[in-house]
């Protein structure tokens, strides 16, 4: 139904801007990119199982689909380390405009996870992000360390979200998400075990902090990250990504006014973030009228 995807598509909105937020309080957290992630993937699978027993669901699930999770949980611990160590080494607002890239990535990746076509006009709005992002790198290149680290981390969050895409056809969306934040968790454990993390100091977080890896582990991860797997009943992993390009705005503005003068750049910057809502907004367009040419 045209009405469903547009929920789904509106739902997603809400989501981004969420995830923008998510910025803000890695910039704000004062702790390490690594154990920033160690908590709020072991917080938010807290509140997710605790939701799974309350709405009575299954947490049963195949062998075959148990190793899948953990290899995606895996990627999602990476991705949320590179992301947040991406922040701390440059701004939330350099960081943020680098995962404009993930549209392009995506429109030459999912068809090869799903076996369709290569759509020309999701290549095209790839293209012209690549080239928004071209101008943002030209007139900030003293902040290359945080591009380079942003860089890695959306190529795996473009992986992840397409794993994803695949296995919210077989599996509830909260079942899912909780058994990749239990496999985060084993694998950022194991590494802090072999690297002796596991001090007296490591536990020891201010007030401050815990306020807000609460809000970044409730809000902004445990109910956005499933939202987001239980959009894509609806929507397409490149609409998924392409969407997501909103949020390094909805960051940028909410950093701007939050953190201040650090996430002040120069007007190119602004030029190339203009020109990823544009995009983003005639995908939004195109994607709403193929959908109602094939309902109809």
């Amino acid at each position: 139904m045209p009405n469903d995807k547009l929920k789904s598509y509106l739902n997603l909105h809400l989501i981004v801007f969420i995830w923008g937020f998510t910025a803000i309080l890695g910039a704000l957290i004062t702790i390490a990119a690594d154990i920033i992630v160690w908590y709020r993937m072991l917080l938010a699978a807290l509140f997710l199982g605790i939701y799974i027993l309350f709405s009575k669901k299954s947490f049963r699930i195949p062998f075959d689909s148990l190793l899948k999770l953990a290899l995606v949980g895996l990627l999602i611990a990476l991705h949320w380390i590179f992301f947040f160590h991406a922040i701390h080494v440059s701004n939330v607002s350099v960081t943020l405009s680098v995962f404009s890239l993930g549209a392009f990535l995506a429109s030459l990746l999912e068809p090869l996870f799903y076996g369709r076509k290569v759509l020309g006009y999701e290549v095209f709005f790839g293209l012209i992000i690549v080239m928004a992002l071209a101008i943002i790198m030209q007139v900030e290149i003293a902040y290359l360390e945080g591009m380079l680290f942003s860089f890695i981390a959306i190529v795996l969050g473009v992986l992840f979200t397409l794993f994803n895409g695949k296995l919210i056809q077989k599996h509830d969306s909260a079942v899912i998400t909780f058994y990749e934040f239990l496999a985060g968790i084993f694998f950022i454990s194991f590494y802090f075990i072999i690297q002796n993390k596991f001090t007296q100091d490591f536990f020891i977080v201010t007030e401050n902090n815990w306020v807000l890896l609460f809000i970044l582990s409730s809000v902004c991860t445990a109910y956005a990250f499933t939202a987001s797997v239980k959009v894509m009943e609806k929507l397409s992993p490149y609409t998924v990504m392409l969407t997501t390009n909103l949020e390094p705005v909805y960051g940028i503005v909410l950093a701007y006014f939050i953190i201040g003068e650090k996430e002040k750049m120069s007007p190119s910057f602004y030029i190339g973030a203009f020109i990823i809502i544009v995009t983003v907004i005639l995908n939004g367009i195109l994607k709403h009228r193929r959908t109602l040419k094939t309902e109809n």
